[in-house]
């Protein structure tokens, strides 16, 4: 239809205008550390397998043997027929993980967010979430068609402010953040905030998507803070290399999900070879130390080669302000053979365009060091 294309045009236009058009790129992954895009062969910074476990020979061949064994495709939803004999062994493996009674896996992370908070939460109920909480939990606490307020990122004084005030008002009160914050790198202050929610009696959820096989010991920054968190969330397409998302909780609380959470009842399940990977993934983080502290010594290397503030997991932001900034920075630094993708509103707030660095156990030493150098020493930061 004439009226349906020119509203697309006209929205693709003011998005261009604002150099915020996006467009999907053709990327061929080699090894897990290098790409070709564009006839070019790029050593990435941009990818979140920071175990480079995609491409481990135990998780492929984990993933192959499932596959040939029961077949491409779940077939169905896990309530019917889709729940495979594999998903027990990755929830319970996932479960001694985090140190919960339980665990349940979903189809990705957004659809575990997207189902797990209006199970927990209804109109009556209030939602407190960090602003920069990733989108997935904002379409989570907006699904529960609750009143939903946001706190400072990391504000724990704000957040104790907004339960002293709203806590009274509602039955029920869920806080929600990320554990590790996927485009600034930094960590939740998540034993304040535990402590707080147990005073006021809330639920707390924690996002550990970026933390898992990455901080604490690869168990996330629930264990890396120390703290008390009964709802904990997470990935497994990140650091695990395969696909899905989980919620490690109390038997009770994961029983629920199986029951109400409508991504999961509604969804088909994962495919036998992604389970099996997950699972193959999980005994690696467990039995190889030295492969988790990987990440994050090659991003304080980074950080303190470049002059920037330490690294608190695998991610490193370089704030350059404008999307103009960060589009020529990606650009120049693709001409030195890196790609390190500018990440630009509306995923990251207004005024603060940036270039996101992730970093992988595998990353070359030299390249971590002549990237540093470029930020720090060419002043991409000043790129306009």
């Amino acid at each position: 239809m004439i009226s349906l294309d020119r509203f697309a045009q006209d929205k693709l236009a003011a998005l261009e205008a604002r150099n915020q058009r996006r467009r999907l790129t053709e990327t061929a992954r080699e090894d897990g550390l290098w790409v070709m895009r564009g006839g070019r062969r790029l050593l990435s910074f941009s990818c979140n397998d920071y175990l480079n476990l995609t491409q481990h020979p135990k998780v492929k061949a984990a993933a192959i043997a499932a596959t040939e064994r029961w077949g491409a495709g779940a077939g169905a939803s896990r309530l019917v027929t889709g729940n495979h004999p594999l998903y027990a062994d990755l929830e319970g493996r996932l479960a001694r993980l985090k140190g919960t009674e339980a665990a349940c896996v979903f189809g990705s992370g957004y659809l575990a967010n997207a189902g797990i908070i209006p199970v927990l939460a209804g109109p009556d109920d209030l939602v407190l979430i960090d602003e920069l909480s990733h989108a997935c939990l904002w379409s989570g606490a907006r699904l529960a068609r609750g009143k939903v307020l946001e706190f400072r990122h990391n504000d724990v004084g704000q957040l104790e402010d907004l339960l002293s005030t709203h806590r009274a008002r509602h039955p029920r009160v869920l806080v929600a953040t990320d554990g590790v914050f996927s485009m600034d790198g930094d960590l939740a202050p998540l034993a304040q905030m535990g402590a707080l929610a147990e005073r006021y009696d809330a639920w707390l959820l924690a996002d550990d998507a970026h933390g898992l096989g990455v901080v604490g010991g690869g168990r996330g920054a629930v264990a890396a803070t120390g703290a008390t968190v009964p709802l904990q969330m997470g990935t497994l397409s990140k650091a695990v290399g395969a696909y899905g998302g989980y919620l490690c909780a109390s038997r009770a609380v994961i029983e629920l999900m199986a029951n109400r959470a409508r991504t999961l009842v509604y969804s088909t399940g994962l495919p036998p070879g992604a389970v099996a990977a997950a699972t193959a993934a999980l005994d690696l983080i467990a039995s190889e130390p030295a492969l988790v502290a990987r990440p994050l010594a090659k991003a304080r290397a980074f950080t303190r080669i470049a002059g920037l503030p330490e690294a608190q997991s695998a991610i490193v932001p370089v704030l350059l302000g404008s999307e103009e900034a960060a589009l020529a920075a990606q650009q120049r630094l693709e001409a030195e053979g890196f790609l390190v993708a500018a990440i630009r509103p509306p995923t990251v707030p207004p005024g603060t365009a940036r270039l996101r660095v992730a970093f992988t156990a595998a990353h070359p030493d030299d390249a971590v060091a002549r990237l540093a150098d470029m930020i720090g020493d060419h002043n991409l930061r000043g790129v306009a």
